[in-house]
């Protein structure tokens, strides 16, 4: 359907270019006794271009109508690579909100083709199609969930977001290493507010629940769907606090109640290290007090058959072997549902200490991270004993990259400063390669192969 829609609209845009007068050397057909008198005005040069715009225009036309669907949809996602040199021309903050606007305004390609059944799996009773995510960080305020869940992804995480509105850190505060492929961050979660937040996952999730209604009759009964409140995919929330607020707890559980019925999973944000102080909550006594006030924030709100929406910690990758052991008791004690490892970095991984940028303040993401976060990840792993789910973040770039997180502990994995550089093209490929990998290593699914080096 999609590919003829495509063919159709191709079709109309040769049609309307004509008759509207916008090919060079053209005009409508139904006024050919105006043209001649006219034609001779034209240069050879004007009406060769014509000619070949007409001929490309038709000759592609044709050619599409010949493919199918899943070889278009590769082809827009490959168009893509065309467009990230442009992108690199730009401030690294106008880039990524160009980026956040373009998707939300569906100006993406949509991934028609269905991912490797290999890929698939089921995590706290939901079913992801694949286990390539994207990281908070890149839609804080859920401007474009539906755009960025239609590139392919197993599932979005947006946020952070504040309980209060805030601008952040003053500008600039995004800097591109892009010889090493990372960047520094330092922008203190801006946010436009749990309020204006929950406003637009609330209108999203009436429109997705109107669309699923008028679809529900054309859909099979035996039919496997993934996904959840956030239609085909999975919709993470992840909340911060305010600069100014003296208290941290009340934060998160504002967050809570607010924004937890749109959410497939809660995060917890103690680890960026943007926002004075966050760091300290990671401590085990301030890591347990605030975990058991925002499961009570939880366990105090209605909920339908599905209960509350699970609830993990994010960390840090700065982290030394006792405070590691100290949040892995929190988790087992409290019954954590998860965790993410893992945030940016205040260190600067080689090779990234010898990049001139390498002085700036912030946190450093990119693939400079990911020894540094995948070990953590893995310590982490043997420490909960396999028992909590682990989403490996920081540094991937590729499938082999995603494949060793995995191998590593992670149950999932998620994406940020790879899919800035590289654009929506790299999420099919990241999909294929991971697929590859697991196969090559005899695994028959993502599950078989978590914790792999662990054992």
């Amino acid at each position: 359907m999609a590919a003829w829609s495509s063919r159709k609209l191709l079709r109309d845009v040769l049609l309307k270019s004509v008759v509207s007068n916008q090919l060079p050397g053209i005009r409508c057909f139904s006024s050919a006794p105006k043209i001649a008198p006219k034609i001779g005005h034209y240069s050879k040069k004007g009406r060769l271009l014509t000619g070949a715009t007409i001929g490309l225009l038709i000759a592609g036309g044709a050619y599409v109508s010949t493919v199918d669907e899943a070889t278009f949809c590769g082809w827009l996602f490959s168009a893509t690579k065309l467009v990230n040199p442009f992108f690199a021309l730009l401030d690294p903050e106008f880039a990524h909100n160009l980026g956040v606007s373009a998707a939300a305004r569906g100006w993406v390609p949509r991934e028609k083709r269905p991912d490797p059944s290999i890929l698939g799996l089921e995590v706290w009773g939901r079913k992801f199609s694949n286990p390539v995510g994207l990281a908070a960080g890149f839609d804080k305020n859920a401007e474009a969930v539906d755009g960025l869940l239609a590139l392919g992804f197993g599932f979005v995480e947006v946020g952070s977001v504040t309980p209060v509105p805030q601008d952040g850190n003053p500008k600039p505060r995004i800097f591109r290493l892009q010889k090493e492929g990372a960047v520094i961050n330092r922008c203190g979660f801006n946010s436009e507010g749990i309020v204006v937040v929950a406003k637009r996952l609330g209108a999203q999730h009436g429109k997705r629940k109107l669309d699923e209604t008028s679809s529900a009759s054309a859909s099979s009964n035996n039919e496997v769907k993934h996904g959840g409140k956030a239609g085909p995919g999975i919709l993470g929330v992840n909340l911060g606090k305010n600069k100014t607020s003296e208290d941290a707890a009340s934060d998160y559980v504002q967050g809570v109640h607010t924004l937890s019925q749109y959410a497939d999973y809660l995060v917890i944000n103690v680890s960026s290290p943007n926002t004075p102080g966050l760091r300290m909550l990671q401590g085990r006594k301030q890591l347990k007090d605030l975990v058991k006030k925002v499961q009570a924030a939880c366990d105090e709100m209605q909920w339908g058959e599905e209960g509350p929406p699970p609830l993990l910690v994010k960390i840090a990758p700065d982290l030394s072997k006792e405070d590691l052991e100290d949040i892995a008791a929190v988790a087992l004690t409290l019954h954590l549902d998860g965790l993410i490892i893992s945030n940016t970095t205040i260190s600067r991984p080689d090779p990234a200490s010898k990049n001139p940028l390498a002085s700036e303040t912030g946190g450093l993401s990119g693939k400079p991270l990911f020894n540094l976060s995948t070990n953590i990840l893995k310590e982490m792993y043997i420490l909960t004993r396999g028992r909590i789910p682990l989403i490996g973040c920081g540094g991937i770039s590729s499938g082999e990259d995603a494949y060793k997180k995995i191998r590593a502990g992670a149950t999932l994995v998620q994406l940020y400063t790879a899919f800035a550089y590289g654009g929506p093209a790299l999420i099919p490929q990241i999909k294929a390669e991971l697929a590859s990998c697991l196969e090559r290593d005899g695994f028959k699914s993502i599950v078989d192969a978590v914790g792999a080096d662990c054992r």
